[in-house]
């Protein structure tokens, strides 16, 4: 059982008593560290229910704090149990993201406002990126404006996207909370069935507030996971953690921002200029999400054992996770579907960043594979989702993917490799992943007498023009017979 009450963790604050205070503190085990993006701080000086003041809940919990501590922990009691709306109480997980945030980066940094001269060299080196990537790819520029984030500023502008990822699973929870009981019971439970969706809410935020948090110390741009987090059109870097991530890798501080600019700009462009590509992907997570089912034997035992003294139990319960995937082929379809998404996106953009890095930038295979190995380890918006829906966001056939796109460069060109994102359904498969030789010389289906047909049922007869490119075997030349 957590040290904290309620499971919600304050700023750290100075010892009133100096070093003496720090080893008591430290015995009581009050407190996860930031290796752990789920664990929740202790309270200054709280003894928590297996240490001194056991037999005295209360004194346990609130005893040891000050006036100023006890206040915020019963206004953060009064939020859990007033709040009233959505599955996720979202202002608490921004409130948790923001203190998690303030508090430094697992690798000890602190987050600080991005000032003139770091806003400039971002912007610069996105407007660069730009230009290479114009000789890689036939997608224009996706974006309209680069900017260089704090931490605090990506969970600002990232949140509104987890929302949307998160909510589905947790209205899920929510309404199990309440399925649970037998329907008998159910009228005379209402105040403790709104209680337990309030706390429920209230659970997710700030598991969620927590883990976005842990993850702005990690993200180097809005697209790291392989979704657009951030606003469409802004290209985004976050300097401080650039520079970390560069740290000990041996190559020069430009050329790392620069490789990881390309990389987000190529992202921008992808999704900027094929408009179904987003709801595709946020669908695809949606549609897998929804197929998991409650793990109801588990969250019975934490009804049947409910303690309004102990509200821990429902956040402990989250923390273990509560989910189960459906053994079905609706299920294993969905999750193949959104690996696949994931995998093209991420081997699309690892394809177009490399041809336009690796005649530059003398690093470039190098920083290639540490981001290379660095998706495929995951990081805590793999743990996020793991937990909390059961998925991780991982391109497990990156490689696969990228070495296709390369393939479909050579044998059709960069046009003919990019057109494919015209429409979901000549994307590639899972199944053309296996057989990536076999998908790159398949024979492309001729649309042109098609296009004539639609274009002379819309302009009255008028045929309009094709646009489409003459497969190999066309003969090249003037269209008149």
């Amino acid at each position: 059982m957590s040290d904290t009450p309620f499971g919600f963790g304050l700023p750290p604050e100075e010892p009133e008593d100096g070093d003496e205070g720090k080893k008591k503190d430290q015995q009581s085990g009050g407190g996860q560290g930031p290796a752990n993006p789920f664990g929740f701080g202790g309270l200054p000086g709280a003894g928590g229910f297996g240490g001194p003041g056991a037999d005295n809940p209360l004194a346990a919990m609130f005893g040891s704090l000050n006036p100023s501590d006890l206040g915020a922990a019963f206004q953060q009691l009064g939020q859990m149990l007033s709040y009233e709306g959505g599955p996720v109480n979202w202002d608490m997980a921004k409130q948790i993201a923001r203190q998690t945030v303030a508090q430094g980066a697992p690798n000890g940094t602190k987050d600080a406002s991005v000032g003139a001269a770091e806003r400039r060299a971002v912007e610069e080196a996105v407007r660069l990126a730009d230009l290479w990537l114009d000789d890689a790819t036939s997608l224009p520029s996706g974006s309209a404006s680069a900017v260089a984030w704090s931490r605090a500023e990506w969970v600002e502008a990232t949140l509104p996207a987890w929302q949307e990822l998160v909510d589905p699973v947790a209205e899920r929870v929510g309404a199990a909370m309440g399925d649970v009981l037998p329907e008998e019971m159910q009228a005379m439970a209402g105040p403790l069935i709104g209680m337990m969706r309030s706390m429920g809410g209230a659970m997710f935020g700030t598991q969620i507030g927590q883990a976005v948090g842990v993850l702005a110390g990690e993200v180097v741009g809005s697209t790291d996971i392989g979704l657009p987090l951030g606003p469409a059109g802004k290209a985004a870097l976050l300097p401080a953690n650039v520079e970390a991530f560069g740290k000990d890798l041996g190559v020069p501080q430009e050329e790392v921002r620069l490789y990881l600019a390309l990389r987000e700009a190529a992202h921008q462009r992808l999704f900027a200029h094929v408009p179904w590509l987003r709801s595709h992907l946020f669908g695809a997570v949606d549609g897998y999400a929804r197929g998991i089912k409650v793990d109801t034997a588990k969250l019975e035992d934490v009804v049947g054992q409910f303690d309004p003294q102990n509200p821990e139990q429902l956040q402990d319960a989250l923390q273990q996770g509560m989910f189960q995937p459906e053994d079905t082929p609706e299920q294993k379809a969905a999750l193949a579907r959104l690996e696949t998404a994931l995998a093209l996106v991420e081997g699309w953009v690892d394809a177009v960043v490399h041809a336009a890095a690796k005649p530059r930038l003398s690093s470039a295979d190098a920083l290639r594979e540490t981001l290379r190995r660095r998706r495929a380890t995951g990081g805590p918006a793999e743990q996020t989702f793991a937990t909390l829906i059961g998925l991780e966001l991982r391109p497990r056939r990156l490689r696969d993917a990228s070495r296709l796109w390369a393939s479909l460069t050579d044998a059709r060109g960069v046009d003919g490799r990019d057109g494919l994102w015209a429409h979901p359904d000549m994307l590639p498969t899972a199944t053309d992943l296996d057989d990536p030789d076999g998908f790159v010389h398949r024979e492309q289906l001729d649309f042109s007498e098609l296009d004539k047909m639609l274009g002379e049922a819309a302009g009255g007869g008028h045929g309009k023009p094709d646009l489409r490119k003459k497969d190999d075997d066309e003969t090249e030349g003037d269209d008149t017979e």
